[in-house]
């Protein structure tokens, strides 16, 4: 028979316990000898020989104990893949064939994962003493990142977070500052009154939050930065951009990535209500970029002790080049822009005396809207001129603080390739952590990445590194 053919070939690993041909099991009269069951199969990698759901499976680590063993995994892919193709030609009739595909489809699906899919981040810091702080107090930044086995891709990171991940219920105390022309501005404070660890109002570390394009402090990676805050007795207040928290317009004005003056007013403001309290930004995607040109115009002359950036985009002509790619403009660019028409329509009234918002709402791209929109009411002679303006990526040299950056190679909107991993090394402020999975915004983990993500953890262990041990990266 076939599969008796292939049995001296395969790995010790997988044989039954005894060194030569399988030996019937006690108790079980009619087990042939010589046959190596399926489940005597799973039990070498570690998994469970029944009952056990492939994804339970995939997420055990069954094939990492079969390569301790010294068994690696394509040699596991392989003897599996003879044990199948045994199975084939010895006959379906009794062979347990629909288990053995499952069992097949599974080694070789999580040898990838664990092979390709499943790495570690790559640091890099522009210098050796920032690093080392980071290994120390932030070690998620050094451990293997596992992505959602069954959502790794960048694309549907992106895609699904909003869906999976939970809002936890966050209370905000709403301000609204006026700016000095003539405009207002929406903050959310989150003053966690009931922090033992900082009992004393005016001496708690804050953390502002810059969303991203068209996000508010309703956003669900918002809640869990406040989530993790408070845990850790952190005060938080969230930087809404203009127009987009459900207040009014009061001048014809909303905001870009470029213009960094209501960020100014607004750090000024918090660090002027608490000038005792240790203060830290973190910004998401669009509101990391306008974080990453005000630490780059302001050096070290800011009251900030530290920033964070998540998904920030740092070349905006990257950026644009890959979401008008057919799928990217299908899946995001345009639901987007749309997002972006909807946010300026209800300010019609105060917008349309200076634009002709039927000519902007007829934008099918974000490049296009734009053109028609954002550069126009910043001044900028063309679209080409506000891109360079806004692309951070020319002015990390400039930053004066320490600074971690978090970004993910297959993030659509701001590419792998973008990213100036060359430029952090030059400066001893900046560190960049970039992995090979995540996407924008993403960085799910765990079978159902629900209440925390790679993100958060990453975020939580930076600011706590910054607020109870900055003394020593300061004096770097």
């Amino acid at each position: 028979m076939a599969f008796k053919s292939r049995l001296p070939e395969l790995h010790p690993a997988l044989r039954a316990p005894g060194g030569g041909g399988a030996r019937p099991s006690p108790g079980r009269g009619k087990a042939r000898q010589g046959k190596v069951e399926p489940s005597r199969l799973l039990l070498a990698a570690g998994g469970r020989p029944r009952g056990c759901a492939p994804a339970a499976f995939l997420a055990s680590s069954g094939l990492q104990r079969a390569a301790a063993a010294g068994m690696s995994l394509p040699v596991l892919a392989r003897e599996l893949s003879h044990y199948l193709d045994s199975r084939v030609r010895g006959g379906l009739a009794g062979s347990g064939m629909g288990w053995s595909l499952v069992l097949g489809f599974g080694v070789a699906y999580a040898a990838c994962y664990l092979s390709s899919i499943a790495k570690k981040p790559q640091l890099v810091a522009g210098s050796k003493s920032f690093c080392c702080f980071l290994k120390k107090y932030c070690p998620v930044v050094t451990e293997t990142y596992y992505p959602t086995i069954w959502c790794w891709e960048g694309r549907a990171q992106t895609l699904l977070r909003p869906f999976i991940t939970s809002k936890p219920q966050v209370q905000y105390r709403n301000e609204l500052i006026k700016t000095t022309d003539g405009g207002q501005i929406s903050l959310d404070w989150f003053d966690n009154n009931d922090s033992v660890r900082y009992p004393d109002d005016s001496t708690r570390p804050t953390i502002l939050v810059l969303p991203g394009l068209t996000g508010t402090s309703k956003e669900s990676y918002v809640l869990h930065m406040i989530q993790q805050s408070k845990k850790l007795g952190y005060r938080c207040v969230v930087f809404n951009n203009r127009g987009t928290a459900g207040e009014d317009l009061l001048t014809p004005r909303t905001y870009c990535a470029a213009n960094t003056e209501d960020l100014e007013a607004v750090i000024h403001h918090v660090h002027n209500l608490h000038a005792s309290a240790p203060l830290l930004a973190a910004g998401v995607s669009m509101g990391g970029m306008l974080l990453l040109n005000y630490l780059g115009k302001t050096g070290k002359e800011t009251p900030l002790m530290a920033a964070a950036v998540f998904s920030p985009g740092w070349n905006i002509f990257a950026s644009v080049e890959s979401l008008e790619k057919r799928l990217n403009w299908f899946l995001f660019n345009y639901y987007l822009t749309t997002c972006l028409q909807s946010s300026i329509s209800r300010h019609r009234k105060m917008l349309e005396k200076l634009f002709d918002l039927d000519l902007v709402m007829k934008a099918k791209t974000i490049r296009e809207f734009d053109k028609q929109f954002t550069s126009v009411m910043f001044g900028y002679p063309t679209i080409e001129d506000y891109y360079e303006d806004a692309s951070p990526y020319h002015k990390l040299k400039s930053v004066g603080i320490p600074l971690l950056c978090l970004n993910s190679v297959d993030d659509v909107f701001s590419p792998g390739h973008a990213v100036p991993v060359e430029m952090a090394k030059q400066n001893p402020n900046v560190a960049i952590v970039l992995t090979s999975c995540g996407g924008h915004i993403g960085f799910l983990e765990g079978m159902w990445p629900r209440n925390c993500t790679y993100m958060d953890r990453v975020f939580k262990q930076f600011v706590r590194a910054i607020f109870e041990h900055g003394k020593q990266i300061i004096s770097m």
